[in-house]
């Protein structure tokens, strides 16, 4: 069965698309950390952060995203730069938040939110 992280990841990546990114890689992974999408918006490498709440009871879904998060996303980009000998391109971070029912789900999306 699917979990609603994954089905989350699913429609950012679909969202992401229909807005014209390219998608390079789901789901990085390295002791620094995982990154769910790596996509190409033009010229820019971006590392999006998909967070899904289904309701804002314990708080919403940006602000998951503190500052050891933060850190720990940027080592892996580091990381993945530095392995992929990628380390001359533009990059940014993104975050993509999903909230409500994943069935008809509320974006918020941050450019460079980071």
């Amino acid at each position: 069965m699917i979990s609603s992280g994954d089905l989350a990841e699913d429609l950012a990546l679909a969202y992401l698309e229909r807005q014209g990114f390219v998608l390079e890689q789901r789901n990085f992974n390295c002791r620094y950390g995982e990154i769910d999408l790596l996509m190409w918006d033009q010229n820019y490498l971006v590392f999006v952060e998909v967070r899904y709440r289904a309701s804002m009871n314990y708080g919403g879904a940006l602000e998951s995203i503190d500052h050891f998060k933060q850190s720990k996303l940027r080592r892996a980009a580091e990381f993945y730069l530095v392995n992929t000998k990628r380390n001359d391109c533009a990059c940014r971070f993104d975050i993509l938040c999903i909230t409500g029912n994943l069935n008809n789900p509320h974006y918020e999306w941050i450019s460079n939110a980071f």
